[in-house]
């Protein structure tokens, strides 16, 4: 499965780490509730423990307080997935996923390339577009892997002065698509997406209103929590 070109009317839809008000973000269950429901995949986080496992995370620490850099695959819970539960899952399905790469530290860790690595192995290279709000992330993986997808995440207008820093930095790490907050999302931004080149896949989408909003502006994907808002674009 590939994104939706913007000559297709209807936008991909993604469930915002899952299903999020009926499980818990970022498990397995909610995956597959999302799945169920009828969207067409999932986003999730990834984050790395302090022995080198990537894990489906989306804070920098538990619940209780303890950072995950600093945890062994042993002390988390048993419902938080593994990289490669998460894969196997969406291999096994026919899920699109955007994996979304949480970070630390601006430089680039082995992660990327784990994560890339693991898109492979489990057959995904083709359903996978690889997001995160750090260039420095996206362009290492632009030189590992420029056959997976990209997607900048942004939540703000980046400016200097005059000048517009996205298309520069969509540029430098070879992005397909911009991942804008959905209240970013306006005639205008659509105008330079397609200009650029670039699908938008807009978050977190939770209300019809605005589902209607950006499916008549044309965005590609809505990622959001409820999965029966996001069914009404169809």
């Amino acid at each position: 499965m590939s994104l939706p070109c913007s000559a297709q009317p209807q936008p991909l839809l993604l469930g915002h780490r899952g299903s999020p008000r009926v499980h818990p973000e970022n498990t397995l269950a909610g995956f597959q509730a999302a799945l169920d429901a009828g969207l067409d995949g999932v986003e999730l986080d990834v984050r790395r423990l302090a022995d080198g496992t990537l894990v489906i995370h989306h804070d920098p620490a538990l619940q209780g307080g303890r950072a995950l850099p600093e945890l062994m695959r042993a002390e988390l819970p048993a419902a938080v997935p593994t990289l490669d539960d998460a894969l196997a899952w969406a291999a096994d399905t026919g899920a699109y996923v955007n994996v979304e790469l949480k970070y630390e530290a601006a430089r680039p860790d082995d992660r990327v390339g784990r994560t890339l690595d693991s898109v492979r192995a489990h057959g995904l290279a083709r359903r996978v577009i690889l997001s995160s709000f750090n260039p420095l992330l996206l362009r290492a993986a632009r030189g590992l892997a420029p056959d997976i997808e990209r997607g900048l995440l942004i939540h703000r207008a980046y400016r200097t002065g005059s000048l517009d820093a996205v298309p520069l930095a969509m540029r430098w790490v070879g992005a397909a698509a911009l991942h804008p907050h959905h209240m970013l999302v306006d005639p205008a931004l659509m105008v330079q997406a397609r200009r650029g080149g670039w699908r938008v896949n807009t978050w977190t989408v939770n209300e019809a209103a605005d589902v209607a909003r950006l499916t008549a502006l044309g965005v590609d994907a809505l990622i959001g929590d409820l999965p029966g808002t996001l069914l009404t674009a169809r």
